[in-house]
């Protein structure tokens, strides 16, 4: 089955927990926009997409990767959790996605800009600020949105700051971009320590980092500031697991230096696969997805899961996980933070005013904490639902109601 078979069966099962009818969850079963290119650079060409989802509630909303594995489906499936994931955090967007399909690894700084150039050229008529805009992924960063609001501008002539988000703070980026999923995400891990895990202390809290790029690194460190156990962590290339836990300032600063978490000198070196089935407290997601399937679910021991990378758990594996009584975030709450913040970025751009930093960090907290209050708030009120079934409830009966009063036109 395919990533977005897996998430239109995950919406079907709405229909006998919260009510709505088959029609309705027939208006969110497919995307709004399909575009297609093959990007020629360098005498190559690199498939690119990028998929509006809807756009019931505001523009479209998400992400550009890069990455060698990147798929139509996978593309699409992305755009569909921006959709819920928009919605729940009670923000004016509808959701999107965007891809290109090759190795950012294997490219050179000039290959890198050439190709984000190219793909705002192919995507220009699709993408604004009140269209749809775009932001940072997997492989992608504030370098690469520059790349691209620069050619976008170029095209259509005019300054447009607001048709993309994480940026540099020099052409109108925040500075709380750069940490927003993990701030979040953290926020989030706060709360679920204190419903699940209450009258626990944090240095008795064992944690396993899955990812160490940007929201997997900056969540270790914020939890480790705070005196939970970081036990395990690992990249691309592997990982690191210490019994009595790990230095995480100290594997920061040596993952900064180019080196790979499993080089680090303290503990044994472990694959991605032996992290994921330590006995830890909580398993923090950060990778990419489908890291949890049929295969591995059921040598999961984390009693508490966190999904801070998008979809890392797939159809099979969740119900195996919620038959186990399982405790999983999912990532449309968890991961929200830098949506949130994009907004923030989008709404000063398209105002021209600069809000206190302070108070937008207050804001974040606000929205995420609230919107866990209104996903716990349905998970207990209902029963028998998941967490992660809470957050699709809530999110789809939004989009619904936005159709709705639209006439029930996507």
């Amino acid at each position: 089955m395919s990533i977005f078979q897996d998430n239109l069966e995950r919406l079907q099962a709405l229909a006998s927990l919260d009510g709505i009818s088959a029609e309705d969850l027939s208006l969110l079963s497919k995307p709004a926009l399909v575009s297609k290119a093959e990007l020629e650079v360098g005498g190559n060409k690199y498939p690119a997409w990028r998929i509006l989802y809807s756009r019931d509630l505001g523009p479209g909303k998400g992400g550009i990767r890069f990455h060698p594995e990147v798929s139509e489906d996978e593309v699409q499936s992305l755009a569909f959790w921006m959709v819920l994931k928009n919605s729940l955090a009670d923000i004016p967007y509808g959701g999107a996605k965007g891809g290109v399909k090759f190795d950012p690894k294997q490219a050179d700084k000039t290959e890198l800009e050439a190709i984000s150039r190219a793909y705002a050229r192919a995507f220009q008529p699709v993408l604004g600020q009140d269209k749809d805009v775009p932001a940072p992924d997997v492989y992608t960063n504030s370098q690469t949105m520059a790349w691209i609001l620069d050619e976008y501008e170029s095209l259509v002539g005019h300054h447009e700051p607001g048709m993309i988000t994480g940026k540099p703070v020099e052409l109108g980026g925040i500075k709380l971009r750069s940490d927003s999923t993990a701030q979040g995400g953290y926020f989030i891990a706060q709360e679920m320590v204190k419903e699940f895990l209450p009258g626990k202390e944090a240095k008795d809290i064992r944690v396993a980092v899955q990812g160490f790029g940007n929201a997997g690194l900056f969540m270790a460190e914020k939890l480790f500031a705070d005196g939970f156990k970081i036990v395990a962590t690992s990249d691309s290339r592997g990982g690191i697991f210490k019994e009595d836990g790990l230095d995480i300032s100290a594997l920061s600063a040596f993952k900064a230096e180019g080196n790979s978490v499993n080089d680090f000198n303290q503990g044994e070196a472990i694959s991605n696969g032996q992290l994921l089935e330590l006995d830890v407290d909580i398993l923090v997601l950060a990778a990419l997805e489908n890291q949890i399937t049929a295969v591995n679910a059921d040598k999961i021991k984390a009693k508490h899961i966190i999904e801070l990378a998008n979809g890392p758990i797939d159809l099979a594996a969740d119900k195996i996980l919620d038959a186990a009584g399982k405790i999983i975030v999912p990532d449309i709450l968890a991961n929200s933070g830098g949506v949130i913040v994009s907004y923030f970025e989008w709404a000063q751009n398209r105002t021209g005013q600069i809000l206190d930093e302070d108070y937008l960090k207050n804001l974040l907290e606000k929205k995420m904490r609230g919107n866990w209050d209104r996903m716990l708030s349905l998970y207990r009120e209902k029963s028998n639902i998941s967490l992660r079934q809470s957050a699709y409830i809530l999110a789809v009966r939004r989009i619904l109601a936005a159709k709705h009063w639209r006439g029930g036109q996507a």
